[in-house]
């Protein structure tokens, strides 16, 4: 257990990095993204292979729609990037994200109790609440940090895009548990596979840019 977190850890920190570069310069989030993209899809359709090895025109749907998918989340983070504004708000429901998990993380840990749902076991009902903790906590603190105002609407913000994280995370944990799957892959030590790292922020990046777009 310890050791693996320590791989948790470490590896957190190295994703931590590129993610810095990935700000800073363009062209580190258009590799970054590529990267990504390219080991999702082998992933998932790795996935697909074994839950509808039976079926193979569905499994060609589904693959497809997974590729169509990932090219449109991409595209839209480049064409954010263009400009350091909406940069800054994309990286900022990023870290949104990242909160949701690392909330969900401490607090199924040490808080443990009842589960959330038979489709993921690990999940908790005090995970969640934790989610949504850290996640509504971060974006007051961060959009007080740049407007030096509160607004309870950026409440709502940090609270959907938990939720779109845990739809997400939930989603790929139903896609594994119907592969018989533990994790996506094994690229990231402590981690699993690339799938597993980004589950959750597939959807909650988009509906967290939405949320954003309704609300200001």
């Amino acid at each position: 257990m310890i050791k693996n977190l320590k791989k948790r850890i470490i590896t957190s920190f190295v994703l931590s990095l590129f993610l810095f570069f990935a700000f800073i310069n363009n062209y580190a989030l258009a590799y970054l993204l590529m990267i990504l993209s390219v080991f999702s899809i082998i992933e998932f359709a790795g996935m697909t292979k074994i839950f509808l090895k039976k079926n193979k025109a569905s499994q060609l749907l589904f693959n497809l729609i997974f590729i169509f998918y990932i090219f449109c989340f991409s595209t839209i983070i480049l064409t954010l990037s263009l400009s350091l504004s909406t940069k800054m708000l994309f990286f900022l429901i990023l870290l949104i994200c990242i909160a949701s998990d690392v909330g969900g993380f401490v607090f199924g840990k040490s808080l443990k109790g009842p589960k959330l749902t038979k489709i993921s076991p690990n999940k908790t009902i005090s995970g969640a609440v934790g989610s949504l903790i850290f996640s509504s906590g971060l974006t007051i603190i961060f959009i007080y940090f740049f407007t030096k105002t509160f607004d309870p609407k950026v409440l709502i913000i940090g609270l959907v895009t938990s939720l779109g994280c845990q739809i997400g995370d939930l989603f790929f944990s139903f896609l594994k548990r119907k592969s018989s799957l533990k994790d996506t892959g094994s690229l990231l030590p402590g981690h699993g596979g690339i799938l597993d790292r980004i589950d959750g922020i597939l959807l909650g990046i988009p509906v967290g840019l939405l949320s954003l777009l309704v609300i200001y």
